[in-house]
């Protein structure tokens, strides 16, 4: 045989046992990896193996992409590699329980007709087809559970989205939150007539109303929800301690100035009810809420000013604070995905003092750089803009209006439990002494870690706070806000630890540390500026009432004015002006150096290629020429 024909058998041979080892590979090895990415792209975290090892039924994953149309787009296409891989990793971690297949619902196909029917939905590209790109989830039992849209946006949120709906599958059954409140939109039977937030809260989780008197806690909720409690005896605090070292998930709303709590009628000035904390446990916590509310002229919501003589206008008042969603704590499930504003009315502040060790409090949601504390008894009332502009005193620093604890903690009694206060009632009296004595008992420390989140604000969750009335249109993610705290908290365990998995777009730390730098600044001297200009602009509108009421720039001709006045209302014009100037002066330099930063890589990257290519070549043929002269 010919040298030649033992190479084409050897070389055919190769081709085999290559082919063949691919093959064995793909089956023996399936799932098998080897993740050398920074931030372990392609990993599970340890929260969802540990649900993905304790599924009891089988769920079917579906992957709905539209490939051709996907392909047009490179942020959506990468992304959707990015799903087929993580869903892959579920299928083989869990030993076949999480069955995963991809549709391409391409137009008048019976995949569209599926994709359509679960509510998967259709993204208009401008082009002849739309963009499918979801998720539909299925257990034994026919429950379905959908992700609507994959948006490449919220890749941080993917595994947390995808666990939770493998978890909700696997065990239907909604969760059990027990509210306790003294608001009447969070209390009312069946959510109907309360606030949307409470219906919003009803549609996903079974909710079980806890009464002001209550005697016992029932052993079963998932999480307990605090809205402006009522003040609560030792025995009340004593169980909620309990429910929180047994349980560990629990979401609190406080206000030191509760403006919906309070009566608004014709001759109700009481403020009685407005406040509520955190009390004894907050103590034992290292939690507390500030007594007075806050204020921030960076964040002020635009709200109706009435004027007098039957004026109204809109004013951007700084006791009433939108915080915007790109502010919040991007590393947080609960607001993480926020893509709006949050709204508050004179929220208070968290305090943090000796938090326990091991306990970690991470701030969700602060005012911006230069708040201020306002009396809360004054706050609580309708206090104008320019009256809390007067009261103004600058803090060194943001704030804190949401956050959350996490953590081992310790009880707030540990003499055990306080004595039974027994009803007059002769019937309630006996029901309290039998749910005394089913009361598991006392325990000093947590059974399991605590997730608490902690919100200064109750304001924040009524429907005129954040949609429109009359027309039911959602303008801000107050409610959102509350509902993702109840679902991370309600996943349970490891599932409410689960953070956002890192993205795998790489930042650019050094811009995004300029950008920080230069909002830091940027704000500060806007808030600065614009509450002298607010005060400037109050006192300029007092004078021009003394002067006249016929036009804006009368007073100077009035004979009510004095001499002084007078004076001052030029001087007052040309600080308006001078400070506007400045406003739009550290606008324009506010992104100065980032432009410039981005002007400088963008030519590094358009032309540092083209020109070392240039600068190599000459560098060839001036060689060349120097060999050709020395042969020569």
């Amino acid at each position: 045989m010919k040298s030649k024909h033992y190479l084409l058998i050897a070389t055919a041979l190769v081709t085999v046992i290559f082919v063949a080892g691919n093959l064995l590979a793909q089956k023996v090895l399936t799932g098998v990896q080897l993740d050398f990415t920074e931030n372990h792209l392609y990993s599970l975290s340890k929260a969802t193996k540990e649900k993905l090892s304790d599924i009891a039924e089988p769920v079917d994953i579906t992957l709905v992409y539209s490939r051709s149309v996907g392909q047009d787009y490179p942020a959506v296409r990468a992304y959707a590699a990015r799903v087929r891989e993580l869903l892959k990793a579920y299928e083989a971690q869990s030993g076949g329980y999480v069955r995963v297949r991809e549709i391409d619902p391409s137009p008048f196909s019976t995949a569209e007709d599926e994709a359509l029917a679960a509510g998967i939905t259709a993204i208009d590209t401008n082009g002849d087809d739309p963009l499918y790109f979801g998720i539909i989830g299925h257990n034994t039992i026919d429950d379905q559970r959908v992700i609507p849209f994959l948006a490449p946006e919220r890749e941080v949120t993917l595994e947390y989205d995808l666990t939770r709906m493998v978890a909700r599958l696997d065990d239907p059954d909604p969760p059990r939150v027990g509210i306790l409140t003294t608001l009447p939109g969070m209390s009312a039977p069946g959510g109907q007539g309360g606030y949307t937030l409470l219906a919003d809260i009803d549609r996903s989780f079974e909710i079980v109303p806890i009464a002001d008197n209550f005697q016992s806690l029932p052993s079963d909720l998932d999480v307990l929800l605090v809205a402006h409690p009522p003040p609560l005896s030792d025995r009340q605090e004593w169980l909620i301690d309990q429910f929180v070292l047994r349980k560990g998930r629990a979401v609190f709303l406080v206000d030191p100035a509760a403006k919906t709590a309070v009566g608004q009628g014709l001759f109700d000035v009481s403020t009685a009810g407005a406040k509520s904390d955190l009390g004894l446990l907050g103590d034992s916590w290292g939690v507390s809420l500030s007594m007075d509310a806050v204020a921030d002229a960076a964040g002020s919501l635009p709200v109706p000013v009435d004027l007098g003589d039957g004026r109204v206008e809109e004013q951007a008042h700084p006791l009433f604070i939108a915080a915007p969603a790109g502010d919040m704590n991007q590393d947080d499930l609960i607001t993480a995905d926020l893509t709006r504003a949050v709204n508050f009315g004179a929220p208070g502040a968290l305090i943090t003092s000796d938090l326990p060790s091991d306990v970690t409090f991470s701030p969700l949601i602060e005012t911006g750089p230069s708040p201020s504390y306002i009396d809360a008894d004054k706050a609580v009332r309708d206090m104008t803009p320019s009256d809390t502009l007067k009261a103004y005193q600058t803090q060194p620093g943001p704030l804190v209006l949401a956050a959350r604890l996490s953590g081992p903690l310790v009880t707030a009694f540990p003499a055990g439990a306080p004595a039974l206060e027994e009803p007059s009632d002769p019937v309630m009296a006996e029901l309290a002494r039998a749910d005394a004595a089913n009361a598991p008992p006392h325990i000093s420390a947590s059974l399991t870690d605590a997730e608490l989140v902690f919100i200064a604000d109750v304001d924040f969750i009524a429907d005129d706070f954040y949609i429109v009335p009359g027309r039911g249109i959602v303008v801000a993610d107050n409610g959102a806000l509350v509902l993702n705290a109840l679902d991370a908290l309600a996943g349970g365990g490891e599932l409410s630890r689960l953070r956002s998995r890192a993205p795998s777009l790489r930042p650019m730390t050094r811009i995004d540390e300029m950008r920080a730098s230069a909002e830091a600044i940027y704000f500060r001297q806007q808030a600065e500026l614009e509450a002298s200009l607010n005060e400037a602009q109050g006192r300029l509108e007092e004078l021009q009432a003394i002067g006249s009421t016929d036009g804006f720039f009368q007073g100077d001709e009035a004979a009510d004015l004095t001499d002084d006045e007078r004076a001052e209302l030029t001087q007052l014009r040309e600080r308006i002006v001078t400070l506007r100037g400045e406003l739009r002066a550290i606008e324009r330099d506010y992104r100065h150096d980032i432009d410039r930063m981005e002007a400088t890589l963008k030519a590094i990257n358009i032309w540092g290629g083209p020109i070392l290519i240039a600068l190599a070549g000459l560098l060839v043929w001036r060689r060349q020429q120097v060999r050709a002269r020395r042969e020569s």
